[in-house]
C-alpha cells in the first residue's frame, strides 16, 4: 500500500491510498451508507437459501453492501445498509447504546399497568429486558398505536414484549434508529444519508467518520 508491504490490521482509505496486489491496482469501494424503508415479507439478509426475496432486492448492487442488524420478515421501516464493517460492528455491539424506536398497532388498549411493566423490564425466555420508553399514540375502538423505544437487539423483541403484556402486535414498523428518523421515505424505497446524518450516526456509534 502506497509503496510498502502491509501488515495484518492495516487499514486503507479509498480516497487517499493506493493498494497493489501482484503489481496491479486494487480498486477499493467508496464507503456508502443508505437508509431503506423495508417492506413486509422480505428477509433481512444478503442471501437466504430459504427465502425468495431479501432486502437486497430493493437496493442497488453496491460492493460490500450489507444490512446493519435485522428487522423481522413482517416488520417494516428503517433499515440501514452499509459497506463499512466498522460502523456495522459499532452499531450492533451491545456496548454501544443506540436507541431504536418502533410504532406498533396492537390489539386492545394496553393498561397503564402494562405500560409500566414495559418501562420496568419484561421477563422473557432469554432474560429480563432493559427498561423501555413506551407511550400510547392513538387509540381506536379495538386497537392502539403505541411507540416503543429500546436499545437491545433480541430476536422479535418488541413483538414478544407486547405479547407478554397481552397486547399482540397487528403491525410493526421501526421509525427511528439512533439520531436517524425514517420520515416520509416511502415503503420499499431507499436514499443515501445526508452529510449531517452520517456525522451524527458515526458520533452515536462512537467511531471515527470514514472519508467519502
Amino acid at each position: 500500500m502506497n509503496g510498502r508491504v502491509v501488515s495484518l490490521g492495516d487499514r486503507a482509505d479509498p480516497a487517499r491510498d493506493v493498494v497493489m496486489v501482484d503489481g496491479k491496482p486494487v480498486h477499493l469501494p467508496a464507503w456508502r451508507t443508505i437508509m431503506l424503508n423495508k417492506s413486509a415479507g422480505l428477509v433481512t439478509s444478503r442471501k437466504d437459501p430459504h427465502a425468495t426475496d431479501t432486502v437486497m432486492s430493493l437496493v442497488p448492487p453496491i460492493p460490500g453492501l450489507h444490512p446493519v442488524g435485522r428487522l423481522d420478515k413482517n416488520t417494516t421501516g428503517l433499515l440501514l445498509l452499509t459497506n463499512d464493517g466498522e460502523l456495522t460492528f459499532a452499531l450492533t455491539h451491545p456496548r454501544h447504546v443506540v436507541d431504536k424506536t418502533y410504532r406498533a398497532w396492537v390489539r386492545g388498549i394496553p393498561s397503564n399497568d402494562a405500560l409500566h411493566r414495559l418501562r420496568q423490564g419484561i421477563p422473557l425466555a432469554d432474560g429480563v429486558t432493559a427498561p423501555a420508553q413506551v407511550r400510547r399514540v392513538f387509540t381506536r375502538a379495538d386497537r392502539t398505536l403505541v411507540e416503543v423505544t429500546i436499545h437491545e437487539g433480541r430476536k422479535r423483541q418488541v413483538r414478544r414484549m407486547l405479547e407478554a403484556v397481552e397486547a399482540p402486535v397487528i403491525s410493526l414498523s421501526r421509525v427511528r434508529l439512533g439520531p436517524l428518523a425514517l420520515g416520509d421515505l416511502p415503503e420499499g424505497q431507499w436514499r443515501d444519508l445526508s452529510e449531517d446524518e452520517l456525522a451524527s450516526l458515526y458520533k452515536a456509534a462512537g467511531v471515527s467518520r470514514r472519508p467519502a
